[in-house]
């Protein structure tokens, strides 16, 4: 976990001091009394944009003479939801912090500042609010829209000879992946996939919610409402599963993200990993040509539902602390209607975060990358399915569902036990 503190720096230090000690006024434009100061402390999730971000903040500071802002984040392989707790265990609240839905909401409810009088709550897109709105609050704004399905390297696809259009339902990618593994030689690649096993959100929330999705209408309030899980797509979920595991860079209960994207996939180790349109900075970091040439986007199919569809939901949403003195809360609405509905604010969303807007009145064909660009056209043909995993019991989807496939991959337990226990910890949490 790294804190980062942004400021001015040295020298606009000294000159404040010069212009105090010369008994210059900052009334007239200039940056208000230290006293007048308001500080933003912000504790997101999102490591892919951390550097922009920080970017961004400087200059948000710079504009806005009155406002510090601090960020931390923290995410990746660490636990964003254990660490928020530890943080306000702490007494050291932030004004800005990330919450996942429904859930989310209900935990934090007393925490969570009203944001239904914000521009950005006005523009934001149809249903995007729903799992954030309780008794007519909106108690979050989102973050953006992200898509997530499997990742390919097109290259590999065409030196193989398999044509990804082909590609439909789960028997056809089991064709795909073992002509992959059979010519791994002749395409220089060290497996076909990288299952990130360490990464309990990668299986027990974005994969598991391909198979728990269609039992619940792709709707997270229905999740959320839920007593209990029936896992129709159990054996559905098993196959890919254990297509990924066999067709592995091994061991795979200790591959993580860095490892998968960067290290294996960027560098045209491995053909296929399971990820969304938040990979892009961390290829093109590595292989801008790959990044945005040479990458594309695959469904990962549930046999027995649709074959042809990935999940497109809200990631996070930002939420302001009401625990915060006014000024404060004011403050922060004022940066986030800031980010999301000003044109230098929609630029950064765009151009630097490489955000697939969550509000109205964007360019969208100024998406510039191709997973992202993708993920919009799977939802223009309406061939999405929603991120229920945001309505599951706190704490299930990674530390129970996700803590149970590892012992699978690792051989410690079966998959009829780790779905039996799966099923009885949600009834369980639920009561």
């Amino acid at each position: 976990m790294k804190k980062n503190k942004l400021f001015s720096g040295i020298l606009t230090s000294v000159v404040l001091s010069s212009a105090i000690l010369a008994g210059c006024s900052s009334g007239d434009g200039g940056e208000k009394d230290s006293k007048d100061k308001v500080t933003l402390d912000i504790f997101q999730f999102k490591v892919e944009f951390k550097d922009q971000f920080e970017t961004l903040a400087e200059e948000y500071e710079k504009e806005h003479g009155n406002v510090d802002i601090n960020i931390t984040t923290v995410g990746g392989g660490e636990d964003y939801g254990a660490a928020l707790k530890s943080k306000f265990a702490s007494g050291n609240e932030p004004a800005i912090y990330n919450v996942g839905g429904p859930q989310d909401v209900e935990d934090w409810k007393d925490k969570l500042a009203d944001l239904s009088d914000t521009e950005s709550a006005a523009q934001a897109l149809e249903g995007t609010l729903d799992g954030v709105t309780k008794e007519d609050k909106v108690l979050g704004l989102p973050y953006n829209q992200e898509g997530y399905g499997l990742i390919y390297n097109k290259e590999i696809f065409e030196k193989a000879g398999i044509n990804p259009d082909d590609i439909k339902d789960f028997a056809s990618l089991e064709a795909a992946v073992k002509t992959l593994d059979s010519k791994k030689a002749d395409l220089g690649l060290e497996a076909v996939f990288a299952l990130p096993g360490k990464e309990t959100w990668v299986t027990g929330l974005h994969l598991s919610n391909a198979f728990i999705a269609p039992e619940f209408d792709s709707n997270v309030l229905n999740a959320f409402e839920a007593p209990a899980l029936e896992f129709k797509y159990a054996d559905a979920f098993k196959k890919v599963l254990d297509l990924q595991n066999d067709f592995s860079a091994q061991p795979t209960v200790s591959l993580d993200y860095s490892k998968q994207v960067e290290e294996l996939f960027s560098l045209g180790k491995v053909a296929i990993i399971q990820q969304g349109n938040w990979v892009y900075g961390s290829i093109a970091g590595i292989d801008e040509e790959m990044a945005n040439n040479n990458v594309g986007l695959l469904p990962i199919p549930v046999e027995g539902f649709k074959g042809d569809v990935i999940p497109v939901g809200v990631p996070m949403y930002w939420g302001v602390n009401s625990n915060k003195d006014e000024a404060v809360v004011k403050e922060a609405k004022a940066f986030l209607d800031w980010l999301y509905t000003t044109d230098e604010g929609k630029q950064k969303v765009l151009e630097d975060f490489k955000f697939i807007p969550a509000y109205k009145d964007y360019d969208v064909d100024k998406i510039s990358d191709p997973i992202s660009k993708a993920v919009y056209e799977y939802s223009q043909d309406g061939k999405t399915m929603g991120w229920v995993f945001m309505g599951y019991p706190t704490g299930w989807g990674q530390n129970v569902l996700g803590v149970e496939i590892q012992k699978y991959l690792s051989d410690e337990a079966s998959w009829d036990e780790v779905i039996e226990l799966a099923k009885s910890e949600w009834e369980k949490e639920r009561k």
